[in-house]
């Protein structure tokens, strides 16, 4: 599952690999790596893979979960396919509170007790989805977990979500698509050990 994901976020151009030119984050960290999950989106067959991994995924890891809620804004469409194949309920998480209307920064109902899977593209530092996953909780929801597309499995996400009380799960990560990058010539062997320092570093 994996290493099928990984091809298929390579393929579709949704991870770009640049060591000798590093990204730099909204966080600004340096990263020799940039994804971008949204593009899946565009490419029907990448899209299939996905998404047939994630409903894979959720079903293995969260038998019992009873709605599914997306992380605005890239957790969103995740989230409505794989409550529509799945027939569950969804709903989605904002970053914060709107400013008018009803003020809600959860749309969708939740119910008291009620076991819920927070679905997200990607994770970084872990910040945003934990913020996420504590409204739901705040809100009456029993969070049973995170399902994501992709993870850097830094070790402050890790670590951040361990203090929270949360875990993750991904689809695929940092190693696989690195390691699958390689294998299939997007980058080079002497690319791997920059790669593999920079996720240990953070």
């Amino acid at each position: 599952m994996r290493t099928k994901a990984a091809r298929a976020l390579l393929e579709t151009g949704a991870v770009f690999f640049r060591p000798e030119e590093p990204f730099t984050w909204a966080s600004g960290i340096k990263s020799p790596v940039y994804t971008d999950n949204r593009l899946v989106l565009t490419d029907p067959k990448a899209r299939r893979v996905i998404e047939e991994g994630l409903i894979e995924l959720i079903r293995k890891t969260y038998p019992q979960a009873e709605a599914l809620f997306g992380t605005a804004t890239a957790g969103i469409p995740h989230a409505a396919i794989a409550g529509y194949a799945m027939d569950l309920p969804m709903g989605y998480v904002r970053s914060g509170a709107k400013d008018h209307g009803r003020g809600n920064r959860i749309e969708g109902r939740v119910q008291e007790g009620q076991k819920v899977v927070v679905i997200e593209d990607l994770i970084s530092t872990g910040g945003s989805c934990i913020e996420a996953a504590k409204a739901l909780q705040e809100a009456g929801a029993e969070v049973l977990g995170v399902i994501c597309i992709f993870s850097y499995n830094l070790y402050k996400s890790r670590t951040a979500f361990a203090e929270a009380g949360f875990e993750y799960h991904s689809l695929t990560d940092f190693d696989s698509v690195a390691r699958t990058a390689v294998e299939t010539g997007y980058v080079s062997e002497g690319d791997m050990d920059q790669l593999i320092e920079f996720r240990n570093s953070l």
